[in-house]
Protein backbone atom coordinates (compact mmCIF):
# COMPACT_ATOMS: atom_id res chain seq x y z
CA UNK A 1 0.00 0.00 0.00
CA UNK A 2 1.34 3.26 -1.05
CA UNK A 3 -1.27 5.77 0.33
CA UNK A 4 -0.67 10.01 -1.13
CA UNK A 5 -2.49 12.70 -0.07
CA UNK A 6 -5.64 10.28 0.28
CA UNK A 7 -5.40 8.50 -2.74
CA UNK A 8 -4.42 4.37 -2.33
CA UNK A 9 -2.47 2.55 -4.86
CA UNK A 10 -3.43 -1.13 -3.86
CA UNK A 11 -0.89 -3.62 -5.74
CA UNK A 12 -2.41 -6.98 -6.74
CA UNK A 13 -0.20 -9.96 -7.98
CA UNK A 14 -2.24 -12.84 -7.19
CA UNK A 15 -5.13 -12.23 -9.86
CA UNK A 16 -2.64 -10.85 -12.40
CA UNK A 17 0.21 -13.30 -12.69
CA UNK A 18 2.83 -11.11 -11.25
CA UNK A 19 1.45 -8.25 -13.00
CA UNK A 20 1.36 -5.57 -10.85
CA UNK A 21 -1.96 -3.42 -10.72
CA UNK A 22 -1.91 0.18 -9.87
CA UNK A 23 -5.54 1.39 -8.75
CA UNK A 24 -5.95 4.92 -7.87
CA UNK A 25 -8.73 6.16 -6.24
CA UNK A 26 -9.75 8.00 -2.97
CA UNK A 27 -10.52 5.48 -0.25
CA UNK A 28 -9.95 4.31 3.25
CA UNK A 29 -6.57 2.64 3.88
CA UNK A 30 -7.10 -1.28 3.53
CA UNK A 31 -6.21 -4.08 5.82
CA UNK A 32 -4.14 -6.76 5.01
CA UNK A 33 -6.27 -9.81 4.02
CA UNK A 34 -9.29 -7.71 2.67
CA UNK A 35 -10.82 -7.86 -0.77
CA UNK A 36 -12.19 -5.03 -2.93
CA UNK A 37 -13.93 -4.76 -5.53
CA UNK A 38 -13.07 -1.59 -7.50
CA UNK A 39 -15.26 0.24 -10.06
CA UNK A 40 -13.72 2.74 -12.65
CA UNK A 41 -12.35 2.80 -15.92
CA UNK A 42 -8.68 1.99 -17.39
CA UNK A 43 -6.32 4.98 -18.26
CA UNK A 44 -2.59 5.55 -19.16
CA UNK A 45 -0.78 7.78 -16.98
CA UNK A 46 2.27 9.63 -18.52
CA UNK A 47 4.72 8.16 -15.99
CA UNK A 48 3.31 5.49 -14.53
CA UNK A 49 1.75 3.65 -17.44
CA UNK A 50 -1.39 1.97 -17.35
CA UNK A 51 -3.53 1.77 -14.04
CA UNK A 52 -7.20 1.73 -13.02
CA UNK A 53 -8.55 4.77 -12.03
CA UNK A 54 -12.04 4.15 -9.52
CA UNK A 55 -14.28 6.35 -7.88
CA UNK A 56 -15.81 3.48 -6.05
CA UNK A 57 -15.41 0.06 -4.29
CA UNK A 58 -16.99 -2.50 -2.22
CA UNK A 59 -15.39 -4.51 0.25
CA UNK A 60 -15.63 -8.53 0.24
CA UNK A 61 -14.95 -11.55 2.34
CA UNK A 62 -11.43 -12.44 1.98
CA UNK A 63 -11.34 -15.01 -0.23
CA UNK A 64 -10.20 -17.77 2.00
CA UNK A 65 -9.45 -18.89 6.09
CA UNK A 66 -5.82 -17.47 5.64
CA UNK A 67 -7.19 -14.34 4.63
CA UNK A 68 -9.58 -13.93 6.92
CA UNK A 69 -7.63 -14.91 9.60
CA UNK A 70 -4.92 -12.15 8.64
CA UNK A 71 -7.83 -9.56 8.22
CA UNK A 72 -9.20 -10.40 11.61
CA UNK A 73 -6.07 -10.24 13.88
CA UNK A 74 -4.91 -7.17 12.43
CA UNK A 75 -8.05 -5.97 14.30
CA UNK A 76 -7.54 -8.01 17.40
CA UNK A 77 -7.77 -5.92 20.88
CA UNK A 78 -4.94 -6.26 23.01
CA UNK A 79 -3.95 -4.82 26.29
CA UNK A 80 -7.11 -4.83 27.82
CA UNK A 81 -6.48 -6.41 31.24
CA UNK A 82 -8.65 -7.68 33.40
CA UNK A 83 -12.11 -6.28 33.50
CA UNK A 84 -13.66 -5.96 37.01
CA UNK A 85 -17.42 -5.81 38.43
CA UNK A 86 -18.05 -2.08 38.07
CA UNK A 87 -15.67 -1.34 35.03
CA UNK A 88 -17.82 0.99 32.38
CA UNK A 89 -16.43 -1.71 29.80
CA UNK A 90 -17.64 0.71 26.48
CA UNK A 91 -14.70 3.43 28.59
CA UNK A 92 -12.51 0.59 28.81
CA UNK A 93 -12.69 -0.81 25.36
CA UNK A 94 -12.75 3.01 23.50
CA UNK A 95 -9.11 3.92 25.63
CA UNK A 96 -7.86 1.13 24.63
CA UNK A 97 -8.16 1.60 20.66
CA UNK A 98 -6.93 5.10 20.93
CA UNK A 99 -3.68 4.28 19.55
CA UNK A 100 -2.23 1.46 17.16
CA UNK A 101 -2.18 -1.34 17.13
CA UNK A 102 -5.82 -1.17 18.11
CA UNK A 103 -7.44 1.44 16.93
CA UNK A 104 -8.71 4.00 15.43
CA UNK A 105 -12.45 2.60 15.91
CA UNK A 106 -14.30 3.76 12.47
CA UNK A 107 -17.79 4.19 11.83
CA UNK A 108 -19.22 0.95 10.75
CA UNK A 109 -17.17 -1.27 12.20
CA UNK A 110 -18.42 -4.19 14.19
CA UNK A 111 -16.89 -4.69 17.69
CA UNK A 112 -16.94 -8.77 19.28
CA UNK A 113 -17.02 -8.34 22.51
CA UNK A 114 -17.27 -12.22 24.72
CA UNK A 115 -19.66 -12.71 27.06
CA UNK A 116 -17.33 -13.37 29.54
CA UNK A 117 -15.47 -10.00 30.08
CA UNK A 118 -19.63 -8.56 29.91
CA UNK A 119 -20.37 -10.75 32.90
CA UNK A 120 -17.18 -9.73 34.71
CA UNK A 121 -17.92 -5.77 34.19
CA UNK A 122 -21.99 -6.56 35.12
CA UNK A 123 -20.66 -8.15 38.06
CA UNK A 124 -22.34 -11.86 37.10
CA UNK A 125 -19.87 -13.62 39.56
CA UNK A 126 -20.74 -15.91 41.85
CA UNK A 127 -18.79 -17.27 44.90
CA UNK A 128 -18.59 -21.11 44.69
CA UNK A 129 -16.73 -23.67 46.82
CA UNK A 130 -13.00 -23.73 45.09
CA UNK A 131 -12.52 -27.14 46.65
CA UNK A 132 -16.02 -28.77 45.35
CA UNK A 133 -15.88 -29.21 41.64
CA UNK A 134 -19.40 -30.06 41.59
CA UNK A 135 -20.48 -26.62 43.79
CA UNK A 136 -21.28 -24.53 40.74
CA UNK A 137 -24.44 -26.93 39.99
CA UNK A 138 -26.77 -25.34 42.10
CA UNK A 139 -26.20 -22.54 39.79
CA UNK A 140 -26.71 -24.63 37.02
CA UNK A 141 -30.16 -25.91 38.72
CA UNK A 142 -30.77 -22.05 39.19
CA UNK A 143 -30.36 -21.14 36.31
CA UNK A 144 -32.35 -23.28 34.47
CA UNK A 145 -35.96 -23.52 33.17
CA UNK A 146 -36.08 -26.71 31.34
CA UNK A 147 -33.56 -29.48 31.14
CA UNK A 148 -33.16 -31.40 27.78
CA UNK A 149 -30.68 -33.98 28.34
CA UNK A 150 -28.66 -34.85 31.19
CA UNK A 151 -25.24 -36.62 30.24
CA UNK A 152 -23.30 -37.63 33.73
CA UNK A 153 -22.67 -34.14 35.58
CA UNK A 154 -23.41 -32.27 32.26
CA UNK A 155 -26.82 -30.88 31.73
CA UNK A 156 -28.39 -29.41 28.56
CA UNK A 157 -30.80 -26.86 29.72
CA UNK A 158 -32.97 -23.69 28.56
CA UNK A 159 -31.94 -20.46 30.59
CA UNK A 160 -34.58 -17.84 31.14
CA UNK A 161 -33.09 -16.56 27.83
CA UNK A 162 -34.19 -18.92 25.76
CA UNK A 163 -30.83 -20.40 24.98
CA UNK A 164 -30.40 -23.76 24.88
CA UNK A 165 -26.65 -24.56 26.48
CA UNK A 166 -24.50 -26.91 28.34
CA UNK A 167 -24.97 -26.18 32.28
CA UNK A 168 -27.41 -23.45 31.53
CA UNK A 169 -24.21 -21.17 30.72
CA UNK A 170 -22.71 -21.30 34.24
CA UNK A 171 -18.76 -21.08 33.36
CA UNK A 172 -15.63 -21.55 35.74
CA UNK A 173 -13.06 -21.28 32.65
CA UNK A 174 -11.39 -17.46 32.49
CA UNK A 175 -12.43 -16.37 35.86
CA UNK A 176 -10.73 -16.38 39.11
CA UNK A 177 -10.76 -19.38 41.40
CA UNK A 178 -13.67 -19.47 43.55
CA UNK A 179 -15.96 -18.02 41.15
CA UNK A 180 -18.18 -18.79 38.50
CA UNK A 181 -19.55 -16.50 36.11
CA UNK A 182 -23.46 -16.12 35.14
CA UNK A 183 -24.71 -15.00 31.33
CA UNK A 184 -25.79 -11.46 31.20
CA UNK A 185 -29.00 -10.74 32.48
CA UNK A 186 -30.02 -9.34 28.88
CA UNK A 187 -26.91 -9.32 26.37
CA UNK A 188 -29.29 -7.33 23.75
CA UNK A 189 -28.94 -4.74 26.41
CA UNK A 190 -25.70 -5.14 27.07
CA UNK A 191 -24.76 -4.74 23.35
CA UNK A 192 -26.74 -1.50 23.20
CA UNK A 193 -24.65 -0.27 26.32
CA UNK A 194 -21.23 -0.72 24.85
CA UNK A 195 -22.61 0.59 21.23
CA UNK A 196 -23.54 3.93 23.24
CA UNK A 197 -20.46 3.84 25.32
CA UNK A 198 -18.23 3.88 22.43
CA UNK A 199 -20.42 6.51 20.71
CA UNK A 200 -20.40 8.52 23.68
CA UNK A 201 -16.41 7.87 24.12
CA UNK A 202 -15.01 7.66 20.81
CA UNK A 203 -17.44 9.39 18.74
CA UNK A 204 -17.87 6.40 16.53
CA UNK A 205 -21.49 4.42 15.50
CA UNK A 206 -20.04 0.91 15.31
CA UNK A 207 -22.42 -2.37 15.95
CA UNK A 208 -21.29 -4.67 18.99
CA UNK A 209 -22.24 -8.62 18.74
CA UNK A 210 -21.77 -10.04 22.61
CA UNK A 211 -20.59 -13.51 21.87
CA UNK A 212 -20.64 -16.77 23.73
CA UNK A 213 -18.80 -20.41 22.80
CA UNK A 214 -22.17 -22.95 22.64
CA UNK A 215 -22.37 -26.72 21.31
CA UNK A 216 -24.35 -27.79 18.17
CA UNK A 217 -26.70 -30.74 17.78
CA UNK A 218 -25.58 -34.10 16.47
CA UNK A 219 -22.14 -32.24 15.94
CA UNK A 220 -18.71 -32.33 17.02
CA UNK A 221 -16.76 -29.33 17.99
CA UNK A 222 -17.83 -25.79 19.76
CA UNK A 223 -18.41 -22.51 17.85
CA UNK A 224 -18.92 -19.18 18.87
CA UNK A 225 -22.52 -17.71 18.60
CA UNK A 226 -23.84 -14.32 18.80
CA UNK A 227 -26.07 -13.97 22.53
CA UNK A 228 -26.63 -10.30 21.80
CA UNK A 229 -26.26 -7.61 19.43
CA UNK A 230 -27.01 -3.88 18.74
CA UNK A 231 -26.54 -1.36 15.80
CA UNK A 232 -26.76 -4.96 13.18
CA UNK A 233 -29.83 -6.56 11.85
CA UNK A 234 -29.47 -10.88 13.86
CA UNK A 235 -30.98 -11.95 10.20
CA UNK A 236 -30.24 -11.62 6.97
CA UNK A 237 -33.39 -12.49 5.16
CA UNK A 238 -33.37 -13.68 1.68
CA UNK A 239 -36.97 -15.25 1.29
CA UNK A 240 -38.16 -14.16 -1.42
CA UNK A 241 -35.32 -13.70 -3.70
CA UNK A 242 -34.26 -16.08 -6.10
CA UNK A 243 -31.15 -18.52 -6.26
CA UNK A 244 -29.34 -19.31 -9.51
CA UNK A 245 -31.59 -21.34 -11.26
CA UNK A 246 -34.47 -18.83 -10.76
CA UNK A 247 -36.58 -20.45 -7.72
CA UNK A 248 -37.68 -18.67 -5.53
CA UNK A 249 -36.27 -18.68 -1.46
CA UNK A 250 -38.66 -19.95 0.42
CA UNK A 251 -36.86 -20.23 4.12
CA UNK A 252 -33.36 -19.09 4.28
CA UNK A 253 -32.55 -16.88 6.69
CA UNK A 254 -29.17 -16.04 7.53
CA UNK A 255 -27.85 -15.84 11.15
CA UNK A 256 -25.36 -12.82 10.76
CA UNK A 257 -24.13 -12.12 13.93
CA UNK A 258 -23.44 -15.66 15.09
CA UNK A 259 -21.65 -15.83 11.50
CA UNK A 260 -19.50 -12.89 12.52
CA UNK A 261 -19.36 -14.43 16.01
CA UNK A 262 -17.53 -17.60 15.08
CA UNK A 263 -15.45 -15.84 12.78
CA UNK A 264 -13.65 -13.04 15.58
CA UNK A 265 -13.27 -16.33 17.36
CA UNK A 266 -10.90 -17.53 14.86
CA UNK A 267 -8.62 -14.75 16.25
CA UNK A 268 -9.97 -14.16 20.21
CA UNK A 269 -8.96 -17.73 20.96
CA UNK A 270 -9.89 -19.57 24.24
CA UNK A 271 -6.34 -18.43 26.47
CA UNK A 272 -5.65 -15.73 24.62
CA UNK A 273 -6.93 -13.16 27.06
CA UNK A 274 -8.29 -11.15 23.97
CA UNK A 275 -11.57 -10.58 24.87
CA UNK A 276 -12.85 -7.70 22.08
CA UNK A 277 -12.20 -8.27 18.07
CA UNK A 278 -13.36 -5.83 15.98
CA UNK A 279 -14.61 -6.64 11.66
CA UNK A 280 -14.22 -4.38 9.07
CA UNK A 281 -15.83 -4.12 5.92
CA UNK A 282 -19.54 -5.72 7.03
CA UNK A 283 -22.17 -4.53 4.59
CA UNK A 284 -23.17 -1.48 5.93
CA UNK A 285 -26.87 -2.64 4.78
CA UNK A 286 -27.14 -5.22 7.34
Amino acid sequence: LAPEAGFADPGSRAMFRETRLVAVGAMPDPIEGQRLKLFGRWTSHPSHGRQFEFDGFEVLAPADAEGLVRYLSSRAFEGIGEVRPGDQLGEVIADACVTAPNGPLADGDVVVVTQKVVSKAEDRLVPVDPDDPLDHKRLVEAETVRVLRRRGDLVISETAHGFVCANAGVDLSNVARGYAALLPEDSDRSARRLRDGLRARAGVEVAVIVSDTFGRPWRRGLTDVAIGSAGIGPILDHRGQHDTQGRELQVTEVAVVDELAAAADLVLGKATGNPVAVIRGVDPSW
